[in-house]
């Protein structure tokens, strides 16, 4: 089976080098004309993975074109972006591996919904978990979830990508596994500024309990299977990202507890920090489904400057004490 990956980015570029790592050719489609220059020349990307030497099995390419022909292809573009460029590619009836994590702006739909309306004939599936991209493209030990609708096909995509050093765990909770991913980095940047305002392990340890909570109810509200959200794509992947400088939204939250704008930390940097998009879409969303989700309506006011740090923490500070488990 002939393999792509949508997405020159870090993680896009770490997939490419799994799928490269079991002898197998992968084209790997990237916007940036430097991006396919340096992987086709050089075998690195400086821009977005450095000091990663890559596999010449990879070759890149910015023609959507030639992605069609791939009987998989690993979509790794930014979640807000992902409809204009799936609708920019040929439909092929070809397995589509969702790799982004965010919930669409506007629809409040989760990317596998966007996939399949404009994808309908391809089979849909998500990846999701606890994944640096420098590690996995380094070929260091890795676990995560591979979600589809039927178990057989889950596991035939598992078998495709698995390696040695990456490990796929099969599950059919589409909207768990996607759930997590999403939820988990608004809340890594709510506990990016927990070490940026110096308020001590303590309360990061607080942030992740309840964090992890909200995300629970949320991913119920919306139909994902509480296992799932206890699993890799969903308790994992959050106490990976909140607790190292390593992830981007953490490290943006770092900046927001250090009282800098988040216009400011944002316009540096040429990586993307899918929280940010994210929080104000999870927002809407949990409201729309009556979720009370107070920390990542804290993590908006401070992206949107709506308010400071310490009126944040104090505002979740006084809310009303209550059940720590609700009926």
């Amino acid at each position: 089976m002939t393999i792509a990956v949508l997405g020159g980015g870090a993680w896009g570029t770490a997939l490419a080098q799994v799928i490269a790592s079991g002898d197998r050719p992968v084209t790997l489609w990237a916007r940036e004309s430097e991006v396919v220059e340096a992987v086709n020349g050089a075998h690195e990307n400086p821009l977005f993975l450095p000091k990663i030497p890559l596999s010449p099995l990879i070759r890149a390419t910015s023609d959507l074109g030639e992605i069609a022909g791939a009987e998989a292809v690993l979509v790794v573009t930014p979640a807000q972006h992902m409809r204009s460029v799936l609708r920019g590619l040929a439909p092929t009836g070809q397995a589509l591996i969702l790799c982004a994590k965010g919930i669409e702006a506007g629809t409040l739909k989760l990317l596998h919904d966007v996939a399949h309306e404009e994808h309908p004939d391809s089979p849909i599936a998500v990846l999701s978990g606890p994944t640096f991209a420098h590690e996995v493209a380094a070929g260091l030990p890795t676990a995560i979830t591979l979600a589809a609708g039927d178990e057989a096909q889950a596991k035939a995509l598992a078998a495709l990508i698995a390696r040695p050093t990456f490990r796929p765990y099969v599950s059919t909770d589409l909207a768990g596994a996607e759930i997590g991913g999403a939820v988990k980095n608004v809340l890594a940047i709510a506990c990016g500024v927990v070490e940026g305002a110096g308020l001590g392990q303590n309360a990061r340890a607080a942030l992740i309990a309840r964090g992890f909570a909200e995300m629970t109810r949320f991913g119920m509200a919306r139909g994902a299977r509480p296992e799932t959200l206890a699993g890799l794509s969903g308790l994992g992947d959050l106490v990976l990202t909140c607790s190292s400088t390593s992830s981007r939204n953490f490290s943006l939250g770092v900046g927001l507890g250090q009282g800098k704008s988040a216009r400011d930390l944002l316009s540096d940097r040429r990586t993307v920090a899918e929280g940010a998009a994210t929080a104000p879409v999870l927002v809407e969303a949990a409201r729309a489904a009556g979720v009370d989700m107070p920390i990542a309506e804290a993590v908006c006011a401070l992206l949107s400057g709506e308010a400071e740090v310490g009126a944040v923490v104090e505002r979740l500070l006084t809310r009303p004490l209550s059940a720590e488990v609700r009926a």
